[in-house]
């Protein structure tokens, strides 16, 4: 018995051990190093290729990006599961794309069902897979050399090799994702793209730190002598991660290294490198293949045509046109890119959002960051997509498959609660629209739709009734919804809605628009027809004033403050990365004769100006930027919950009073007051108790148009030239498809 014991005890110490080696080390033993190394997509010229089994053939990338957060959940929480997954990459085929790319190690459902849905599948999805640098490492003390930083990177890209091979455990916090990943999904890996959206301080701190490092000779990849010292450290965690690969697997893929606008390989002038902190490059084509590497290299950049839209400010490419006949100083840029490049050119990530907020305008095609509807938002991705083509790049990634509500923006980031954003759906914040599915609240359907359907208002979800005039209220995890209902309500009556949160300030009388109420009010929403109806804020509670005054005009928001009960009610605005006055940067060609100035002050936009319409995404007028409309004796609204300076309406957060507290800090709310009346008197505020729904989020899957429209791109192969056609039928197909299926969803017909 006792050598039994023993004997068992060996084997189970052997077994763990051989487990260990397995899945649980990046120690390799090449017994084999002239093995012939196999490969299934290589590049050849400016082109990538693949072989399917009946010899290479050109293929052209038409990807989604993919993120890993659903609403509830931060992105870290890796909430997924594997039925999600099959679904979406079903929709994602059925979309016409090709390709899903991932930033970061994903959950092991991921891989479960990537392999599931592709054996013998004869049209696979295929995989570009990123490592990912955490924003401490980016944002540190840390240059590229450090051993916390570049062996970090060195071992995170061998996990991925591991993982997309099936031969690895990872333990809690390595990556985030964690668990035993035996998913072997290589055969569909197209390639990697490692790094991030590299931070130029990082950038530069690694060049001025290393300067006399020299130049790196490896077996798979080397780099020139004109090669910086982040670009060598790129190139020795590119070639371990090649020679890690040919090592245990005896494979290779296509590699890339991620790039970004801020550090593109260019020049510009004195004064665009200022105001865009564009003083560093990242130039891969300092980073040469050597003769083992059998599959290749491509230059992987992001690349929006809102910003830095760099191009505009330079007198030969301000005025470059495109065959539409417009200014398009982004495919300029693009061709300038792919010119550049003797490796193929792919655009990973590009993408319009459909949101309600807007952080940056785009000069010249009004493919905008934010404020555009879900059918712009897909008319914008096909004029990319063409512009991408037309340059000649080898593909691109559609930034991205899913809405993020965890997301945030550096416009509105400040006035929310960040660790909170995954409970709610913040309108205003363009970073969370960049899906081609929304996540819409409620299980099955929102709680209301603004159209000319009143069917899901109740008696129980009225507030008060004043001068003939009914006001019903109820929420969700997006907006506030408000209905009027009365015989005069049309468009043609003025109405005043006085709102009433915080009691630290706010005023019983505007003046302008002059209206007096019973309460002091903090906002006030006008509704004055279809085109000049807005939501207005008591100074004293005007966010941008007190987090933004200094970059709009230089001023002190803290010096001559408001009034706690001043009668001023304004306009309100969000902030643009827009200049007020380009001057400076259009005139400093040559950059060594036009003095610099630091004086630059951004412009915002009137955020607040309700846009008129119809918000059901069933409906054949749907417009999805739509706040209020008008039925038979009654008017719908909707507020997204930030407008109203709410930080967190999940546990009912407002802000609270900026200059007690020298910027935003969170208040509680249990009750809201709002009023209903035309202004010829005094308007008297109702109670509305508010609870909030804690981390207990409702919501169901929908496809936007954009997605239909895509679809008519790439599954369907419908031109650009068509689908941007005015009145296009394509487009109009598209957008009748997404309301079938909305209105499916809701009735439950889903399949």
């Amino acid at each position: 018995m006792k050598r039994f014991i023993i004997s068992v005890a060996v084997m189970t110490v052997v077994a763990m051990f051989l487990a260990f080696l397995y899945f649980g080390t990046t120690i390799v033993i090449d017994l084999n190093p002239n093995a012939p190394l196999e490969t299934w997509s290589r590049t050849e010229d400016k082109t990538i290729q693949i072989n399917t089994g009946d010899g290479w053939e050109d293929f052209e990338i038409r990807g989604v990006d993919m993120g890993i957060g659903i609403p509830g959940h931060f992105a870290t929480d890796y909430a997924i599961d594997k039925d999600t997954y099959l679904r979406w990459f079903k929709l994602i085929k059925e979309m016409g794309a090709n390709t899903v790319r991932v930033y970061i190690l994903q959950s092991p459902s991921f891989y479960e069902a990537l392999l599931e849905y592709n054996t013998d599948n004869p049209d696979p999805l295929y995989l570009i897979h990123g490592v990912w640098i955490d924003d401490y490492n980016q944002n540190s003390h840390m240059d590229g050399f450090d051993p916390d930083y570049k062996d970090r990177f060195i071992s995170d890209c061998r996990t991925v090799v591991d993982v997309i091979h099936g031969r690895r455990w990872v333990e809690l916090g390595r990556l985030t994702a964690s668990g035993m990943f035996v998913y072997d999904v290589s055969e569909w890996v197209l390639g990697y793209i490692i790094g991030v959206e590299w931070e130029a301080p990082t950038v530069a701190y690694t060049d001025n730190s290393n300067e006399l490092i020299g130049s790196y000779h490896g077996k798979y990849i080397s780099t020139t002598s004109d090669a910086s010292a982040f670009e060598i450290m790129l190139a020795e965690v590119g070639d371990d991660m090649l020679n890690y690969e040919a090592a245990r697997y005896k494979e290779q893929r296509l590699l890339a290294f991620s790039n970004w606008a801020t550090t593109d390989p260019f020049d510009y002038p004195r004064a665009i490198e200022v105001f865009f902190e564009k003083y560093t490059k990242v130039d891969v084509e300092n980073i040469v293949a050597e003769d083992a590497l059998v599959s290749g290299m491509f230059a992987s950049y992001h690349i929006y045509p809102y910003y830095p839209d760099y191009l505009q400010y330079l007198p030969q490419y301000a005025n470059y046109v495109d065959k539409y006949g417009d200014n398009n100083t982004y495919l300029a840029y693009l061709e300038t890119l792919a010119d550049y490049h003797t490796m193929p050119v792919v655009i990973s990530e590009f993408g319009i959002p459909s949101a309600r907020g807007s952080a940056q305008v785009d000069a010249n095609t009004n493919r905008n960051q934010g404020s555009m509807s879900e059918s712009d938002q897909g008319l914008a991705l096909v004029r990319c997509y063409d512009d991408i083509m037309t340059a000649g790049c080898s593909g691109c990634c559609v930034f991205a498959w899913q809405d993020e509500w965890f997301k945030r923006t550096w416009n509105t980031m400040a006035n929310v609660d960040l660790l909170e954003t995954p409970f709610w759906s913040d309108y205003q914040t363009n970073e969370q629209y960049f899906g081609l599915m929304s996540f819409d609240p409620g299980n099955d359907r929102s709680k209301s739709y603004v159209d000319e359907d009143r069917e899901e208002w109740t008696e129980d979800d009225i507030i008060g009734t004043s001068d003939g005039r009914t006001l019903s209220m109820k929420y969700d995890e997006k907006f506030i919804y408000f209905m009027v209902e009365g015989s005069d309500v049309n468009e043609g009556t003025k109405l005043y809605l006085p709102i009433d949160t915080t009691q630290k300030s706010g005023s019983k009388t505007s003046i302008n628009p002059h209206v007096t109420f019973d309460r002091a009010a903090d906002f006030l929403i006008v509704l004055d027809g279809k085109n000049n109806s807005r939501v207005l804020v008591q100074e004293r509670y005007e966010v941008l004033r007190a987090m933004q005054l200094r970059a709009m005009t230089g001023e002190d928001p803290y010096i001559d403050i408001p009034a706690s009960d001043s009668s001023n009610f304004m306009h309100i605005d969000l902030l643009l990365q827009t200049l007020t006055d380009t001057s400076v940067i259009k005139n400093a060609v040559p950059d060594d004769k036009i003095p610099v100035t630091d004086k630059y002050f951004y412009k915002s936009y009137e955020t607040g100006k309700l846009t008129y319409g119809n918000a059901n995404p069933a409906n054949k007028d749907y417009n999805s930027l739509a706040d209020f409309c008008f039925g038979g004796g009654f008017v719908e609204i909707k507020i997204p919950w930030q407008l109203l300076n709410f930080s967190n309406p999940s546990d009912m957060q407002i802000h609270d009073d900026y200059y007690e507290h020298y910027g935003v800090e969170n208040m509680s709310l249990d009750t809201m007051y709002i009023g209903i009346g035309d202004g010829d008197d005094t308007i008297s505020l109702f109670s509305k108790k508010m609870v909030g729904w804690g981390e207990t989020v409702t919501y169901h899957e929908r496809l936007k148009e954009s997605y239909f429209i895509m679809q008519q791109l790439w599954a369907n192969d419908v031109s650009p030239e068509a689908l941007l056609a005015e009145n296009s039928p394509e487009v109009a197909a598209a957008e009748e498809a997404a309301r079938k299926a909305a209105a499916e969803a809701v009735s439950g017909d889903e399949s």
